[in-house]
């Protein structure tokens, strides 16, 4: 990594895009061995937030019987009440650029206070119904708030929450194991479309969203949350018995491919360029599978066998020189 940056240093010397004096500058910074621990000390405050608030699960689960459930509503209402009120004291109040607060511990208290509120309303529900029989409310409001504290505090963790809230509200699971397995889009249609628009909100509410200059650092979760969305849906339902309804959602994956093709240069996206090729590569696969499913290869089984691993060898060679090409073309 030092030579790497040290011959990246070099080469903007070369090309006279610093001078010789900041040249020497930034060896000698560099010769002082300073690293930074940003990085690791806000992966032990997410961690200290995770871990607050699964104690708080098992405190209640494993106590509910001696503590009683006004006592832990009244908790988790007045500790929810104190970390508001001292993340709205010290925030800059809304605006629509990007902003940050003056000490990063006062972020992971947002995203403390949201968790804690959807606990909040969550154990609310199950315990005195305050939404009766709706029980969709109950995750709508969470989600609601998850939204308002993500575009007031300028906080992706919470808006993460908030995209999870409202796919949840539609019949969605958005984990990555739950989209894999939680999921029955093959069988039930109604849910396959409520997937796929929903993946088309998040586009368009993220094109409005850039046009009118409203917090466009946020593109890229909703483009991710989108792109999973969209093809995993469309994917499930390519193995669909019904050949018009394979034969839409293939059409929407070829959509989907082509448009998140785009967005990854837009945005130069590694990680949307990746899973966009990786959801064509399979949709690509299983719809040669469909097109040529009733045809007898018993005489060339042979020969698949032969040719199925060069096929493999030759879609990683592809897909490697893919991802290097992007990398390069978006570094230049």
């Amino acid at each position: 990594m030092r030579k790497f940056d040290e011959q990246s240093t070099l080469s903007l010397y070369e090309k006279g895009l610093i001078t010789e004096n900041q040249f020497e500058e930034v060896k000698a910074y560099r010769n002082l061995n300073i690293f930074s621990v940003n990085a690791e000390l806000k992966l032990f405050l997410y961690l200290s937030v995770l871990l607050f608030t699964s104690g708080i699960g098992i405190l209640i689960y494993e106590n509910i019987d001696t503590i009683g459930h006004i006592a832990i509503l009244s908790i988790l209402l007045l500790v929810i009440a104190v970390c508001f009120y001292y993340c709205f004291k010290n925030s800059k109040g809304f605006q629509k650029a990007e902003t940050t607060f003056e000490h990063p511990v006062l972020e992971y208290l947002v995203l403390l206070a949201n968790i804690l509120t959807c606990i909040f309303i969550g154990y609310l529900q199950f315990q005195y119904k305050p939404f009766g029989e709706h029980y969709g409310l109950a995750t709508l409001v969470p989600t609601i708030v998850s939204f308002f504290c993500a575009y007031y505090f300028d906080n992706k963790s919470v808006l993460t929450i908030a995209i999870t809230g409202l796919a949840a509200y539609i019949g969605l699971s958005v984990t990555p194991q739950d989209l894999l397995n939680g999921n029955d889009f093959y069988a039930s249609d109604s849910l396959s479309y409520s997937a796929v628009m929903l993946g088309v909100l998040l586009i368009v509410w993220t094109i409005y969203s850039n046009r009118i200059s409203l917090k466009t650092h946020f593109s890229l979760i909703f483009l991710t949350f989108a792109l999973h969305i969209i093809s995993i849906a469309a994917i499930s339902n390519l193995l669909h018995h019904y050949v018009l309804i394979w034969l839409i959602f293939a059409g929407v994956l070829i959509g989907s491919t082509f448009y998140f093709y785009k967005v990854s240069y837009e945005f130069k996206a590694m990680s949307i360029y990746v899973f966009m090729i990786v959801y064509g590569y399979v949709g690509i696969n299983i719809v040669i599978f469909r097109i040529f499913e009733n045809v007898d290869f018993s005489n060339i089984w042979e020969l698949f066998v032969f040719l199925l691993p060069a096929y493999f060898v030759a879609s990683i060679v592809v897909f490697i020189k893919l991802i290097k090409n992007f990398h390069k073309e978006i570094t230049e």
